[in-house]
């Protein structure tokens, strides 16, 4: 499938977000482990979401997570303390996306788990038991999720979780979000030291709880406000909180160097309206939102602002590799972006001859058909192969770019 995406010539708007699928995986599996019968309220429609919904529904014995990474990792540990056998899979591409250092970190606690393929990778047989817990330390600069899935299996072990993080601690604010919503579903938790986490046995209770929506979905519209020349344009985005404790809140504040203002209307509700602004570079540590970098690749290049991003590393292991693929793209539009330190990506305004009519590749890959659609603002009109794959985090994204006026053509 290909779709061919024009831009509207004004755009006033508001766009319900899909509830954040980071808030609904862990609500998810803190539900399960409560075995509470309130399931929690505004869960994303997303792919990722439904894989766990699914899961946690059927327990089948051979579970197929598809391309959900969280899923996978999260699945992991709570299938680790969960009684029965059960094999997890997925994808060829996640069969190709290392597990060790989660896997190893539950053989510790006593987890019984065999790779059924190639050693480190799923998928993974699974037998669960109820683990010990204790004491155990891992690197801080492993993948949060790693550490988000042991915290949330700690309630549930013996003797709790002590978990020592060693060395730099990246994508804190992923883990800080992880111990907030088991704050929010009643769980003791906290940071006793520095780089140490500690979480008792505990029962967790029965709680009513609604997901707020997603900030990283937010980062298309401010794109979009960033990329049009109306200075009338507006777009309002209910249920994201000024206080939120997801990462990509930070968006807001990238943004406004880029010429968009997010305004409250209430805290829940944002106005998102255009202002002046003349930002000659941008350098930005993304190690705690990677989710936002490729966004921001899109919109510096194609607004001739030269950028110098770092902390990237995790890109070049999510559906595909980001970097990669970017530097691919971006050729396509005309920019030719630097990956020669391997964590990073920069752009010194260096062109190319781009192509005519361009067609992005998405490698099954949300972001990167979400990043690219609104460059149809700034060249007219886009194509994008295999658009589908928004389902992964943002299902109704075509809907919601035709409802702001956005003709999209299935061609």
């Amino acid at each position: 499938m290909r779709y061919k995406i024009t831009a509207p010539s004004h755009i006033d708007t508001t766009i319900n977000l899909p509830a954040s699928k980071s808030i609904s995986n862990r609500a998810l599996i803190l539900h399960a482990l409560g075995k509470g019968s309130v399931v929690p309220d505004n869960l994303s429609d997303c792919d990722d979401t439904k894989v766990i919904i699914n899961a946690l529904k059927t327990m089948p014995p051979v579970i197929d997570i598809k391309a959900a990474g969280t899923a996978m990792r999260f699945m992991t540990a709570y299938l680790s303390v969960t009684p029965g056998e059960h094999v997890i899979t997925g994808t060829n591409r996640m069969k190709h996306r290392p597990i060790r250092v989660l896997v190893d970190a539950l053989r510790k606690l006593g987890a019984q788990i065999e790779y059924t393929e190639e050693e480190g990778f799923p998928p993974l047989r699974i037998t669960g038991d109820t683990l010990d817990g204790g004491m155990l330390e891992i690197p801080g600069d492993v993948s949060s999720q790693y550490i988000s899935a042991l915290l949330m299996i700690g309630p549930a072990m013996k003797n709790g979780l002590k978990l020592r993080l060693t060395g730099n601690i990246v994508s804190r604010p992923y883990i800080d979000l992880t111990l907030h919503v088991m704050h929010e579903f009643g769980i003791s938790v906290e940071w006793t030291d520095v780089d140490m986490i500690s979480v008792s046995h505990q029962e967790i209770g029965e709680r009513r709880y609604t997901i707020e929506n997603d900030w990283s979905a937010s980062s298309y519209w401010y794109e979009i406000l960033a990329m049009t020349n109306d200075d009338e344009a507006r777009v309002t985005l209910p249920g994201l909180k000024d206080a939120s404790r997801q990462g990509d809140s930070a968006v807001r504040y990238l943004f406004s160097m880029l010429g968009v203002k997010t305004a409250f209307r209430t805290s829940n509700e944002v106005v998102l309206t255009r202002h002046m602004c003349s930002l000659p570079r941008l350098d930005y540590d993304f190690i705690n939102q990677p989710d936002l970098a490729q966004t921001l690749v899109v919109t510096c290049a194609t607004l001739g602002i030269p950028f110098h991003f770092t902390g990237l590393g995790n890109l070049r292991i999510k559906e595909t590799d980001r970097i990669e693929a970017m530097k691919t793209e971006m050729r396509k539009l005309g920019y030719v972006l630097d990956d020669s330190v391997e964590t990073e990506l920069s752009w010194n305004g260096e062109r190319c001859e781009a192509e005519e009519k361009p067609v992005i590749d998405t490698y099954e890959d949300h972001r990167m058909a979400m990043a690219f659609a609104p460059t149809a603002i700034l060249l007219g009109e886009i194509r994008i192969n295999n658009p589908e794959v928004v389902t992964k985090s943002y299902p109704g994204y075509w809907d919601d770019l035709r409802k702001a006026g956005f003709t999209i053509e299935e061609i």
